[in-house]
């Protein structure tokens, strides 16, 4: 298993939200098993309204065949989240109610 990044990326995490004590982190591995190269990756609980902050960063880009760590630990005790992907290409996918608590790892494909 490889983890590569433009620009030097190693690991995701959006910290946004200060939460309650049962607050938690959660980790899961991003394969981009899709012919495109994602340039965005914005999650947020279900229940929230509002995108948090792209996890890849201005200069973040997960190649098509590549795959990286996902750190979530926004404060948030909700396993439920909502995920969207930008592609370099213009495809836009979100994905709602994905339950993070029990994700070892996410595939994009085409």
């Amino acid at each position: 298993m490889t983890t590569t990044f433009k620009g030097a990326l190693a690991a995701l995490a959006i910290l946004a939200f200060a939460g309650p004590a049962t607050a938690q982190t959660v980790e899961f591995t991003l394969i981009n098993n899709s012919s495109q190269s994602l340039h965005y990756f914005y999650t947020n609980p279900s229940n929230m309204d509002s995108w948090g902050e792209d996890l890849l960063g201005e200069t973040g880009t997960l190649e098509s065949g590549e795959q990286g760590i996902v750190t979530i630990g926004d404060g948030s005790d909700q396993c439920l989240y909502d995920f969207r992907f930008e592609t370099g290409e213009g495809a836009l996918l979100e994905v709602s109610e994905v339950d993070i608590c029990e994700l070892d790892s996410y595939t994009l494909t085409d």
